[in-house]
């Protein structure tokens, strides 16, 4: 018999089979081996079992090994370091929340950071908490507010930028013991970290008193240089480390952090639900209530692994530097709340960068000013970046369909809508999109309960003719396909139902 090893027998069943046709040649007088009963044959099953387990173990190792076959994303946060990608964090939302405020008030009102304000919890779900984070205070003056000639109350005509979260102010790290590369964890799990937002994360140490920067990396800071940087684990744990004296400092005394944790699309409420006052006494005392006009936008989960190694080999490409259009591109979607762009150069040096956030929406003020500051040190000198909206174009959409006798009318509707709505879903739609007449038929027509279906309006927005005789319905470079919502058409599509031929 052959001494050649069968080297792809990994699984339980092909190692066991494995064993046991080496018997006769290796243990002629063992010719029981085939009872279950056997004591042989108990182990020789025990270690078929084992060998299946090593080799699953063998596997993924050695996928975890290569970033295009990596799965866990610890695994993907250490291949992504080497060329200096860090998995974005969860990001908040952002939105402007507007005063009201008895008439009678004539003065001014100052908000400061960390002042809190909540939408109300209902059953099952939990209130969002907003704050006010820009170091600087706000002032709110109604001395030159007109009230209003209904309510008799007064009307913040500026309002408040606030961000879903909540901040940790002056966390005890701990103190140092003069080594090099230091490490202390944060006490909390999901902090915001934005890419080249160093004031995410504020570190002091005393004595003496002295306020250290967060840098993306200490491979460019020198010994004498307070630096650190913070690296984000699998679980969200976020760990502040220090240098060894040759790249950033070593630090002295007790340490103190200054952060924010939060983030996520929970944050995107809708309009008019925030409305409660947490903790801020200046609009407490005066009987004040707010509102937010608008819905929030931007708030996204953490980055997925799999976005990652799609979007790493684009921003390793541009060296962190912004010269042709798809370098802005890829930086930008590379800053956590974008979640789709197009850049378009102007004339001479100007760079106009078409931001969509993450879950759809406008771009706030913070997301603005953080995209802006992300990308100054990355633009070539002398090129202005502006950072627009998009333009959300509704589809209108009206049809006729059968319903099968046996299934409840209602419900038919409902699969109906909620198959338009997901055919134009934000993540599923973008810059520039053909949308086609017969992707609606098809999918409506494949739903349960539906007879027959015939779609007699289709068109862009409230200006187009009513039906596209096309078949098509084509968008510029910065416009979206969005359900229409309106009284007309609710759930993005005005439904009539027919069945067997009457209304």
């Amino acid at each position: 018999m052959s001494d050649e090893i069968d080297y792809t027998a990994r699984d339980y069943q092909r190692l066991l089979d494995a064993m046991r046709a080496r018997i006769p040649d290796r243990l002629g007088e063992w010719t029981d081996y085939a009872n279950e009963a056997d004591f042989g044959n108990v182990l020789l099953e025990l270690f078929a079992y084992m060998g299946d387990i090593l080799s699953y173990y063998q596997d993924r190792v050695a996928n975890e090994s290569f970033l295009g076959t990596a799965r866990t994303r610890a695994a993907v946060i250490q291949h992504l370091r080497l060329i200096g990608y860090e998995l974005g964090t969860a990001v908040p939302a952002a939105v402007e929340l507007f005063v009201s405020v008895p008439g009678n008030v004539d003065g001014a009102i100052t908000v400061t950071r960390g002042n809190a304000f909540s939408t109300r919890s209902r059953r099952g779900a939990p209130s969002v908490r907003f704050e006010y984070t820009d170091p600087a205070p706000l002032t709110i003056d109604f001395a030159t507010v007109e009230p209003d000639l209904k309510t008799g109350r007064k009307v913040s005509e500026k309002g408040i930028p606030v961000e879903e979260g909540r901040l940790i102010e002056g966390e005890v790290l701990g103190s140092s013991d003069g080594r090099a590369d230091q490490r202390f964890p944060l006490g909390h799990t999901g902090v915001i970290l934005r890419p080249g937002v160093i004031a995410d994360v504020q570190i002091t140490a005393e004595p003496p008193q002295l306020a250290w920067e967060r840098r993306d990396s200490l491979a460019l800071s020198q010994g004498g240089q307070p630096h650190f940087v913070v690296e984000v684990d699998a679980d969200d744990h976020a760990t502040v480390v220090f240098g060894d004296g040759v790249f950033g400092r070593i630090p002295t005394g007790r340490l103190r952090a200054t952060y924010r944790v939060g983030g996520g699309p929970g944050g995107n409420v809708g309009a008019r639900e925030i409305t409660t006052i947490l903790d801020c006494p200046p609009l407490a005392q005066l009987g004040a209530t707010v509102f937010n006009q608008d819905a929030g936008t931007g708030g996204a989960a953490r980055e997925d692994p799999a976005h990652a190694v799609r979007q790493a080999p684009a921003v390793f490409r541009s060296q962190h530097r912004a010269v042709t259009a798809a370098d802005y591109e890829a930086l930008a979607l590379s800053f956590k709340g974008v979640a789709k762009v197009r850049a378009t150069a102007g004339v001479w040096n100007d760079i106009t960068l078409h931001v969509a956030p993450e879950g759809g929406g406008h771009v706030s003020d913070v997301l603005r000013s953080g995209l802006l500051s992300y990308l100054e040190d990355k633009r070539m000198l002398g090129q202005i970046v502006g950072v627009e909206g998009v333009l959300y174009i509704p589809v209108l959409l009206t049809a006729q369909i059968g319903v099968e006798p046996r299934y409840p009318r209602d419900d038919v509707q409902e699969r109906v809508r909620q198959t338009t709505r997901e055919l134009l879903a934000f993540d599923r739609t973008d810059f520039g999109q053909t949308v086609y007449l017969s992707r609606f038929y098809e999918e409506i027509q494949n739903t349960p309960g539906v007879r027959y279906a015939n779609i007699t309006e289709f068109r862009r927005g409230p200006a187009d003719p009513v039906f596209e005789p096309s078949g098509k319905l084509e968008f510029e470079q910065f416009e979206l396909p969005v359900p229409a919502d309106d009284s007309e058409h609710p759930g993005g599509i005005a439904l009539s139902v027919i069945d067997r031929g009457r209304r």
